[in-house]
């Protein structure tokens, strides 16, 4: 991703849960305490930026014994978790994390969960495919009207379209934008090809 990607800043702002295990001086601000040291056990919400900073402290770190642990986000928990499991699809990615995607992958270079990387690998292929799906419902290839003409879907413009639209985090947004476009375009060459 590029520098300026507000997605990519966006994502780097999700806060991850850290708990110190050691007494930290001068960092009391983290836990509203400034004049304080942060205790070991305070449990803190930091920026996935800072989060992947300290983990890379953590692991060169001589005596192996880490100074901040890191719990998966709400957005990873493990009620999302179970219900992607039992039906990718029928999860608003959108209500856990708007870059759902971007915090999961960031996540899986933070843990060594591995159910829970095959989890989201499966979760993606299974509602990329159903965003495709819906794409090429919206693009106007669709059923067979009256007259055997190709009629478009309304999908998108209300009812069960725009409750599917509103659940898709930023990535799948942008692959369902792509993909509608796409066959859209491909519509439309294919009627250009059939005028001449």
């Amino acid at each position: 991703m590029s520098y300026y990607d507000i997605d990519s800043i966006l994502t780097d702002a999700e806060k991850i849960p850290c708990t110190f295990q050691l007494d930290i001086p001068d960092l009391g601000y983290l836990d509203n305490t400034p004049t304080q040291p942060l205790k070991a056990g305070t449990k803190v919400n930091l920026p996935l930026w800072l989060a992947e900073m300290l983990a890379i402290a953590n692991a060169s770190d001589t005596e192996g014994k880490p100074f901040v642990t890191f719990d998966l986000p709400p957005a990873l928990g493990n009620d999302v978790v179970q219900a992607l499991k039992a039906d990718p699809r029928a999860v608003p990615l959108r209500d856990q994390s708007a870059h759902f995607y971007g915090l999961a992958t960031q996540m899986m270079e933070l843990s060594e969960e591995q159910e829970l990387a095959a989890i989201l690998r499966k979760t993606f292929v299974i509602r990329a495919s159903e965003v495709a799906l819906y794409a090429r419902k919206v693009g106007g290839v669709g059923h067979k009207g009256k007259g055997g003409a190709d009629e478009g879907s309304n999908l998108g413009v209300g009812g069960a379209g725009e409750d599917f639209l509103r659940a898709l985090d930023e990535w799948e947004r942008s692959l369902f934008r792509k993909a509608h476009d796409g066959t859209k375009s491909g519509k439309e060459w294919m009627e250009g090809i059939k005028k001449h």
